[in-house]
């Protein structure tokens, strides 16, 4: 890998030089990153690294996002969700299996390749509804791939169902699911989760619901929701946890940063302000030097923001998501980015960084303009 030294300030050439020679950063290297190191500089190195993988390729999907349920068990605990609601509250919802479908045909066209699927922890679905749905799913789109579930979802319904982790996730695979979406990781440190996510499953929690996920062949993204109450430890060693898993199984696709979004929520009470730039572009670069082992950084224009997805590009993200066609959670925790984008929207999106779109499927394989 040719990293130049030369054009780090010193404290950044000393990762550069382990980059350059295939060492791993440790604990302490990664705690710096956040902390201390210089955003631009950060940024050069987190490219030079994206361009040893990917070259001039940025990656794109056409995808629809579809919400089952706003109903949710955290209805209270979780204090950065503003899309939760209780089962009788106003603005509840709860679509029957039969209506997703009918929601998914609404919103399909013949690029689309990727249905992505998830909701609240609702105290009544358990396996028959979501075998009924993916089932349904997979009977009217034969071709498109059901990103579906979070490991916290997994294991509320498994618990619920009465069944393990692993017989519903093989239940649900043998229907039709093709692999689990990242969300729910939030930051896996005890002291910062017990305080943003009460109830919710702990870090390790997660961690255990992707291992056996990955070892039935289920591949998954990973998230980390950054900019509240964690500090730079927090969020090494959320990074540390993930690259462990990934070493053991192999399973992640691509990592996604979350910055928090706080209006509407408890939590904004607390943090009433949106990350800034820099610590988002800080964010995505740190990950792709620490995540050695993931393929894929993902700049989510949802939560970033149009531009800033666009800058991260250069920053060491090499995916920019997809079309969406509609997203709730974070817009209703203040997210003021479209709903959607057109494809040649994301399109020329790369083309302005001076990229190469590519058109990929769930699992990373290039499809023809």
């Amino acid at each position: 890998m040719k990293i130049s030294s030369s054009i780090q300030p010193p404290e950044l050439a000393d990762i550069a030089d382990k980059v350059r020679a295939g060492e791993r950063l440790g604990r302490a290297d990664c705690v710096w990153l956040f902390d201390g190191a210089d955003v631009l500089a950060l940024g050069r190195l987190a490219d030079l690294v994206r361009k040893q993988r990917h070259g001039d390729a940025a990656y794109y999907t056409v995808n629809c996002h579809i919400d089952y349920s706003n109903v949710c068990v955290l209805r209270s605990a979780c204090a950065f969700c503003a899309f939760a609601r209780s089962k009788e509250e106003a603005g509840a919802f709860c679509l029957s299996p039969r209506e997703v479908v009918r929601k998914a045909e609404a919103l399909f066209s013949d690029r689309v390749t990727e249905f992505h699927i998830v909701g609240g922890l609702h105290p009544g679905l358990k396996m028959d509804y979501f075998e009924e749905m993916i089932s349904g799913l997979r009977a009217r789109f034969p071709t498109v791939h059901l990103k579906m579930l979070s490991a916290v979802e997994v294991e509320h319904v498994a618990r619920i169902s009465g069944v393990s982790v692993q017989q519903c996730l093989a239940r649900l695979k043998a229907c039709g699911l093709g692999s689990l979406a990242g969300g729910g990781a939030e930051i896996f440190a005890d002291r910062v989760r017990c305080q943003i996510a009460r109830g919710k499953i702990s870090g390790e929690g997660w961690i255990d619901v992707m291992r056996t996920a990955h070892r039935l062949g289920i591949q998954s993204n990973a998230t980390m929701l950054y900019g509240h109450i964690e500090d730079a430890e927090d969020r090494a060693d959320h990074l540390l946890r993930l690259r462990d898993l990934q070493d053991e199984t192999g399973g992640f696709l691509a990592f996604v940063p979350l910055p928090f979004q706080p209006m509407n929520n408890e939590l904004g009470k607390r943090v009433p302000h949106f990350t800034t730039g820099l610590d988002d572009l800080r964010t995505v670069a740190a990950s792709r030097l620490i995540l050695d082992n993931f393929p894929h950084i993902k700049a989510y224009w949802v939560m970033l923001g149009v531009k800033l997805a666009q800058v991260a590009l250069t920053f060491g993200a090499d995916d920019i998501d997809g079309t969406v066609m509609e997203e709730r959670v974070s817009h209703d925790a203040g997210s003021a980015t479209p709903q959607a984008l057109a494809e040649s929207e994301l399109v020329a999106l790369i083309r302005g960084a001076g990229l190469t779109p590519v058109r990929r499927d769930s699992l990373y394989h290039p499809l023809p303009d």
